[in-house]
């Protein structure tokens, strides 16, 4: 496939990667009850933690969903590949916390983002420089 192709198949999925990981952020700022473990109340301590997610995801997602606006496939390749690897990490915490959805979803995302940054990688042409004489 050309990279165009699979640029049109990366961009909406690490937009929706982002997105996702950016709503769950914000979720846990507004509604803690949503994302804290069952059986344990909103603290200080979780909305600090939400604090912290939010920080790092939201960042996250304007500069993707930036790299799709611009078509920079470089930046998108990066970038998707980051959003992969914190929802590979995403999916740890929830298999700590013993908690099935928690563990598979992001599991799942996380698969996806990589498959797609693999097919995106190996359709760019890398060029060799050669020497000027």
């Amino acid at each position: 496939m050309t990279t165009l192709k699979e640029m049109r198949l990366a961009a909406p999925v690490t937009a929706i990667n982002v997105l996702v990981a950016s709503g769950f952020a914000i979720a846990a700022i507004v509604h803690p009850q949503l994302v804290v473990p069952s059986g344990s109340g909103p603290t200080e301590a979780s909305l600090l933690l939400a604090l912290y997610a939010a920080a790092r995801t939201i960042p996250l997602a304007l500069f993707a969903l930036a790299a799709i606006y611009k078509r920079a496939t470089s930046a998108l390749l990066i970038l998707g590949t980051l959003a992969g690897a914190m929802q590979l990490l995403d999916a740890g915490i929830g298999l700590y916390e013993r908690d099935l959805g928690k563990c598979a979803g992001p599991l799942f995302i996380a698969a996806l983002q990589f498959f797609v940054m693999y097919r995106l990688h190996r359709s760019m042409q890398i060029t060799p420089q050669t020497k000027r004489g």
